[in-house]
């Protein structure tokens, strides 16, 4: 379990967005970051359900699931991997 404040998981430093961190401190809900065809891409808890063996980076009360497939390779939760299709955003 990580605070977004210290942005370290999976030994090295994940940074999350200020975009990110206000798009989910407005919805109020979790998300995770998972692995898709496209790469890594964050969807709502509710689509895709957290494991186990996720790692957890806190939003204010929110926590962002990071599979552990896909921690090794971030270095930045951004905007971009939010899908905007369906109106998702």
């Amino acid at each position: 379990m990580e605070n977004c404040d210290d942005k370290r998981v999976a030994r090295h430093d994940i940074v999350v967005s200020d975009d990110v961190k206000s798009y989910i401190l407005q919805r109020n809900i979790d998300f995770r970051v998972c692995t898709s065809c496209g790469g890594p891409v964050i969807l709502s808890t509710t689509v895709k359900p957290p494991k186990p063996s996720d790692y957890e980076i806190y939003v204010g009360n929110n926590i962002i699931y990071v599979s552990i497939y896909q921690a090794r390779y971030l270095d930045r939760i951004d905007m971009d991997m939010i899908p905007s299709y369906c109106n998702y955003l």
